[in-house]
This record gives structure tokens, C-alpha cells and sequence, in this order.
């Protein structure tokens, strides 16, 4: 693959380079592009109609068919280029095919795939130490490798069952929580859209009002197994939690002698700047959940236990895993994790943030925008945002709408202040043109 080096938006840092694919290729498409040999060409409407016959309704009609991509840019089968603003729903930590993370998965996919965990692999125990270093964890704290974000959480919520041998019976969660749609993570996600037609869910769990402290301390007490919170909920609409509400959930469960497992599946990995949007609440909680920007696009999710009562409350035997923490999801999330740690992305991610928050907040249309580094939200003066990101790929941009009025960014974390700021020029035209649809 031919390569580049970008250069960072610059602020009042000074520029950082970034290792990216070179954008001035043309795109690939149909019988140009080398999953053609196996998949056959054909134009976005053609894919769709094999798309609506072949595989389940679950996701609705595709937005696009897309064919390549290439830093914070990708194609569709048609050949019309997109600015990614969503990043596979802040998965893609480092854009789409970075040499070095591609490049690393290819090797290790080349010496070892798969292994199962009757054995381990280098990769395998680097990455879980490269993890416990990160995030800070104390001694005798440990890892457990998943393939996704809820799946990670479904470990946490049995790790939750196994805290009071069985005499826990309430696990907590919040208005508003997504947690996953597994039966476990399902049970502590808050949406009834996404609950009703499942129950009867796993038992125990009380979902209490979003960032009312009272409230949960209240609901805390010495039957409560563990309290889970995202640091921000995406889903909701990128709703972050106080310090003060976190440093209060720190204070309630230690008391009751519940367990503090925070969601950073879409929070964790660089997506505010730091490693975990918990940091600035300087507390230590009992457990994490990661996936996402984790594997810069490959499928790898961890549950982080803290200390080692925690960790050794599920033993051999209790949970397990095909998949999860193989040689190629942890040479790639090791790579990711370099990655962003040698290019300067961290600071990227905080600048970029300020100045497409900034630049939101002075457009006419948009009431209120909430988040933290590239994890963004804003809401609009009408009920507008599905037709917003309509107006938006008919333009080039991918978005996402979580509810009626509200639209997430959550692009790669190499995002420019020079795309973040296309973004911004184009988005009154795209509330004008969204309006005008109504």
C-alpha cells in the first residue's frame, strides 16, 4: 500500500505526523477491486438487492454499500467518497486500513490465526499487560479477552452474579444505558424498544434516574451486586456523568460492598483524549469493560478486573470464550495501541474535539453540544436529525442521529481540523436541506 505522512492539526502544539494511506489513489470499485475475484461486481442499488434477499432485516435498509477505505475517508460501490464522521460508530480508532495496523494484523495472520484457549500466545499476554499498564490497574488485577463490547459486558455481569455468593440479588444501571442487546448486557440496557421483545430478561437489574446522585445512593445498599455506568452514554445522545457523580458512585458501592464496573466500550481507547474518560474522576473502580477503538476496526473487546478480590471472582471453569483474545484481534489491538501512543493521536483527539465543538456551538440551528473529545453530540431546534444525516451522505459526510434531534460524531481519532472544519462549513446547508425535506 502506498503511504503519506499527514500532518496533525497544529493549535498551539505543533503538528504531529500521523502514517496514513495515501488518499490520492482513485477509488476502487466494482471489477477493480480485489474482493471482486470472490465477491462479483456490481453498482450500490445491485448489492442492496442481493443485500435485502440474502441476509435478516435486523438493520433495516443499508444507508450504502461501502468498498474502501482510507484514513477518515471511504468509498461506496458507486465510486462517491465519504468524510467517515462516525468511525464504525467510534471503532475505528486510526481510520481505515492504517499501513501499520494492517500490516501487523496480515503478519501475525500469516505466522498463527487461531489457537483456542486450551493455549495462549505472546500477543495474547502482551496485550493484557499493555492494558493493565494503561489504565493503571493495581497488583493481582487481571484480563479477560471477548470479541466485542457486549460480550465483555456479559463477563462483567456474571463477574457481578459471582459478588456475594448468590446474596447479591440488584445489579444498578441508568435511564438511558446501552449496554449491549446479548440476554445479559440486554437486561442493563435502559431502551424498551430493544427490552420488551426479549423479556423475561435476567433478573436483578433497577435501571434509577441519569446523574441524580441521590437517587443512587438511595438505591444502593447491601443487597446491590454492582452499579454499571457508562462515562458517557453514546447511545442517549452523548450524555456524559459528573466527577462528582462518579466519585459518588465510587463512595456508595465501596460502602455497600458492591461492585463499580464502569462501560468504556465507547469511551475507553483515546476516544476523549485519554485512555478512559473515568481518569479526571481520580477513582479506581472494580472493573472495566473495553471493545471498540480497542482493535482499530478488528473484532476484540476486554474486561478489566481491579485488584485481586475482584479478579478472583470468576474461576476456571466459569466463563469462556472460542474466539476471544486469539493471536490476529490481540497482535491488532496491540498495533492500534502503539499506534496511538507513537503518533501523537491522544492530544489529536483534544484538540480536533475543542475545535469541532467549538465550531457546532456557533452554528445557527444547533441548541446545545455535549462531549468530550471526539465523542460528540449536539442537538438541533427541530426534529430534524434523520434527515440530517440523509442530507449529510447525499453530501459526502457520514453522521448518525440517536434520537429526533440529536447527532453523534464519533470519527477516527487522526480526524483533521482542516475535515473536521469541511464538516463544519457544509452542516448549515445540511440542517437548511433537512428542514426543507420535511
Amino acid at each position: 500500500m502506498n503511504e503519506t505522512v499527514g500532518t496533525a492539526p497544529t493549535g498551539d502544539r505543533g503538528p504531529a505526523r500521523f502514517a496514513v494511506p495515501d488518499h490520492t489513489r482513485a477509488p476502487i470499485a466494482g471489477s477493480d477491486a480485489k474482493a471482486s475475484v470472490m465477491t462479483g461486481a456490481g453498482s450500490g442499488a445491485e448489492w442492496l438487492s442481493r443485500y435485502s434477499s440474502s441476509l435478516m432485516g435486523v438493520f433495516g435498509t443499508p444507508q450504502r454499500v461501502l468498498v474502501r477505505g482510507a484514513g477518515c475517508l471511504v468509498w461506496d460501490a458507486d465510486g462517491k467518497e465519504y468524510l467517515d464522521l462516525l468511525g464504525g460508530i467510534a471503532v475505528n480508532a486510526m481510520g481505515h486500513a492504517h499501513p501499520f495496523v494492517t500490516s501487523v494484523i496480515a503478519s501475525q495472520l500469516a505466522t498463527l490465526g487461531h489457537v483456542s484457549n486450551f493455549f495462549t500466545s505472546p500477543t495474547q499476554i502482551a496485550l493484557a499487560e499493555k492494558l493493565l499498564a494503561l489504565v493503571k490497574a493495581p497488583a493481582a488485577s487481571k484480563v479477560f479477552f471477548a470479541n466485542s463490547g457486549t460480550e465483555a459486558n456479559e463477563a462483567a455481569f456474571k463477574l457481578a452474579r459471582r459478588n456475594g455468593d448468590g446474596k447479591r440479588t440488584k445489579i444498578i444501571a441508568l435511564e438511558g444505558a446501552f449496554h449491549g442487546r446479548t440476554m445479559g448486557a440486554l437486561a442493563l440496557t435502559a431502551k424498551e424498544a430493544y427490552r420488551t421483545p426479549f423479556e423475561p430478561l435476567p433478573g436483578g437489574v433497577v435501571h434509577i434516574p441519569f446523574g441524580d446522585i441521590e437517587a443512587l445512593r438511595a438505591a444502593v445498599d447491601d443487597t446491590t451486586a454492582a452499579v454499571f455506568l457508562e462515562p458517557i452514554q453514546g447511545e442517549a445522545g452523548v450524555r456524559p456523568l459528573s466527577t462528582e457523580y462518579l466519585q459518588a458512585a465510587r463512595e456508595a458501592t465501596t460502602a455497600a460492598g458492591a461492585l463499580l464496573i464502569l462501560d468504556e466500550v465507547q469511551t475507553g481507547i483515546g476516544r476523549t483524549g485519554k485512555w478512559l474518560a473515568s481518569e479526571d474522576a481520580g477513582i479506581v473502580p472494580d472493573a472495566i469493560t473495553l471493545a471498540k477503538g480497542l482493535g482499530g476496526g478488528f473484532p476484540v473487546g476486554a474486561l478489566i478486573t481491579f485488584g485481586e478480590a475482584t479478579s478472583s471472582l470468576l474461576s476456571a471453569g466459569q466463563h469462556g470464550t472460542t474466539f476471544g483474545g486469539n493471536p490476529v484481534a490481540t497482535a491488532a489491538a496491540l498495533a492500534t495501541l502503539h499506534a496511538i501512543e507513537s503518533q501523537g493521536v491522544l492530544e489529536n483527539v483534544r484538540t480536533v474535539g475543542a475545535f469541532l465543538r467549538k465550531g457546532l456551538a456557533d452554528v445557527d440551528g444547533v441548541t446545545e453540544v455535549r462531549g468530550v473529545g471526539l465523542l460528540i453530540g449536539f442537538d438541533l431546534d427541530a426534529d430534524v436529525a434523520p434527515a440530517v444525516v440523509q442530507a449529510g451522505l447525499d453530501a459526502g459526510f457520514i453522521v448518525n442521529s440517536p434520537g429526533p434531534r440529536t447527532i453523534r460524531l464519533a470519527p477516527p481519532l487522526i480526524l483533521s481540523t482542516e475535515q473536521a472544519g469541511r464538516f463544519l462549513a457544509a452542516l448549515p446547508a445540511l440542517l437548511q436541506t433537512a428542514k426543507e425535506s420535511q
